[in-house]
């Protein structure tokens, strides 16, 4: 509020300008510090299935009902007793898979899944190492493996997940049915795939087989059974011990990883905040009708997807016949040389019998489009999809004539600048014509001034100042509607970089990541220098000298919220060429639109 006599030193179209950029730190700084939240599926009435097969209905969470009675299937019932012969191996082996793409450890341990090298990436580390999802560490603390058995009953789980199974490579024909009776038939590692692997273990009442067939792609298929006294029992797969890239910085790799389910063809995630220990499940609670189960982190993702009944990777696949389960542990870490609990989530999923399609790979778009059921909704393009998927399709053709991605962008940018170019002009013209106006619009300020903001004679000045704008043609929001337009695209592209795997270590000249924020600070010095340089060659409306300094520290504050958020540097590029751009239009502009002399003040009525 202004006091009486003070003058009011605010235009609209500043007020406008200051509280879009006030607006753009605040997103930022709430997307730094709180980050938008998972929509969590609503707590529903009903039970989660149990021993039968699932039917699609909306989800449960298991701390619905936390006195309900465990179900059935928890208890092994009595059985008729079937002598079952012990099968294991008398020491730990390492079974290696690879491809083209990836390269598999397997421990007969369990039959657990050790190592998971993604071979076209490589992690943050000093120096780079080709990138592992498994996280031994965590693993190792928890006790629990990426592809471990998920059972009802936990003495039972421990059991299978710690005994030595025998391994063999599947082969065609009836010895196949022998080798796991006989003896482990291994080849020398590594197996090159396409290949079967099949595994199989018994203490003499319970009895586990896992059977892994590798081909080209990211998926692989699995098999798994288990009977106790030759009955067979409820046995789920899960992705344990953590997930990602644990290399990655701000944020934490921990506070990347979500895990998630599809329900009806929407996705709903899962961060450690909304995850309950295993304790909130129930022996024999599992959630049914999901069309696709996982965990991912920012880049990449294991998903769990029903079996292809059929010849052909496009034969439909049943929907909404996975059940799930997703929890989270914990490990012990150091932050500032103290032991802190750190959460790890985990996920798994089953279907009657156990057959199941396992993606483990990058989310890159074209890819988990193409899957069976399609999973490119796992990219989160934010709450401007509208905006952010458009220009992410725009820059990846661009990237097929332009082999580098910050060229891409470079390019992007001007076909965007040229487009936006006659909207330029129009506010450049609504800016000569406010400058032009600038001292009829002062004088009546100043004849005004002695009221505050609450007297009614102060209408009366925003009445007068209307009129003039409405004389000449002037818009007040003219002048600014495109920084309003430019920043959903800001928004939408920063988006876009950050989450699209292809921006992950793309290189432009010094720049080492575009989808982080540059550590060197080279580009938002840079991008704050030429915004600078924009607003000197821009026509002012602003009179007083106060609003000219803000309308100088704008640029630097843009730099500043560069430098301490996580902004990626493929956006910086983006700002930074449209300020470029921007200077040569405005030179332009000011040549062929030369400023008009001030129009002389005109004296109000007195009051």
């Amino acid at each position: 509020m202004n006091a009486p006599g003070q003058k009011d030193k605010f235009t609209p179209e500043l007020r406008i300008l200051v509280a879009s950029l006030l607006s753009f730190g605040v997103i930022i700084l709430w997307a730094r510090f709180f980050g938008p939240k998972p929509q969590i599926p609503p707590t529903q009435t009903n039970r989660p299935a149990q021993t039968a097969p699932a039917t699609p209905g909306p989800a449960t969470s298991p701390a619905a009902n936390p006195s309900q009675p465990a179900a059935a299937s928890a208890t092994i019932a009595p059985a008729k007793q079937v002598n079952v012969a012990a099968k294991n191996d008398s020491q730990e082996r390492t079974i290696i898979v690879e491809n083209n793409l990836y390269r598999v450890e397997i421990s007969n341990r369990g039959a657990v899944v050790k190592s998971w090298q993604l071979k076209g990436y490589m992690d943050d580390a000093k120096p780079q190492r080709v990138l592992d999802v498994v996280h031994p560490e965590a693993s190792q603390q928890t006790g629990d493996w990426p592809f471990a058995v998920v059972l009802d009953d936990e003495q039972l789980q421990n059991a299978a997940n710690g005994g030595l199974y025998r391994a063999w490579v599947s082969e065609p024909g009836p010895a196949a049915e022998t080798h796991g009776q006989d003896y482990s038939i291994l080849p020398a590692n590594p197996i090159k795939a396409p290949s079967g692997l099949d595994f199989v273990w018994s203490d003499g009442h319970l009895e586990v087989t896992k059977h892994f067939q590798f081909d080209h792609t990211y998926v692989v298929r699995v098999e798994t059974s288990a009977k106790f006294n030759g009955n067979p029992i409820k046995a789920g797969l899960g992705w344990l011990g953590g997930f990602g890239d644990l290399t990655v910085t701000n944020p934490a790799p921990v506070e990347t990883v979500t895990t998630y389910y599809s329900e009806g063809g929407k996705i709903a995630n899962f961060p450690h905040k909304k995850l309950d220990g295993l304790d909130k499940w129930g022996p024999g609670l599992w959630q049914g009708g999901k069309d696709f189960v996982g965990i991912e982190d920012r880049y990449f993702t294991a998903a769990f997807l029903p079996p292809i009944i059929g010849r052909g990777d496009a034969v439909p696949v049943p929907m909404g016949t996975l059940e799930t389960r997703y929890w989270k542990a914990s490990r012990t870490v150091k932050v500032n040389g103290q032991d802190t609990l750190e959460p790890v989530p985990q996920v798994a999923a089953a279907t009657q019998p156990l057959a199941l399609r396992v993606y483990v790979g990058p989310k890159d778009y074209d890819d988990l489009k193409k899957m069976n059921p399609p999973l490119h909704g796992l990219i989160n393009f934010g709450w401007l999809e509208f905006i952010a998927e458009p220009l992410f399709h725009g820059l990846k053709w661009l990237h097929t004539y332009i082999p580098n991605w910050g060229w891409a962008i470079v390019v992007l940018t001007l076909v965007i600048n040229m487009l936006l170019f006659p909207l330029r002009i129009s506010s450049y013209k609504t800016t000569l014509k406010m400058q032009r106006v600038a001292p009829e619009i002062k004088a009546i300020q100043e004849k005004y001034k002695k009221y505050s903001m609450r007297d009614p004679r102060k209408a009366e000045m925003n009445k007068e100042v209307m009129a003039i704008y409405s004389r000449e043609g002037i818009n007040p929001v003219g002048g600014c509607f495109q920084m309003f337009l430019q920043m959903p695209v800001w928004f939408g592209l920063n988006t876009a970089l950050r989450y699209a795997i292809e921006m992950r270590h793309a290189t432009w000249l010094w720049v080492l990541d575009l989808s982080a924020k540059d550590p060197y600070y080279i580009l938002p010095v840079l991008m704050g220098v030429s915004m600078y340089l924009v607003s000197k060659m821009t026509p002012m409306t602003a009179t007083d000298p106060q609003q000219q300094a803000m309308m100088k520290i704008m640029p630097i504050t843009m730099a500043g919220i560069f430098m301490i958020s996580p902004i990626s540097s493929g956006l910086a590029v983006y700002i930074l060429t449209s300020s470029v751009v921007g200077i040569a239009q405005q030179w332009y502009l000011n040549r062929t639109h030369p400023v008009p002399a001030p129009a002389k003040p005109v004296r109000g009525k007195k009051s």
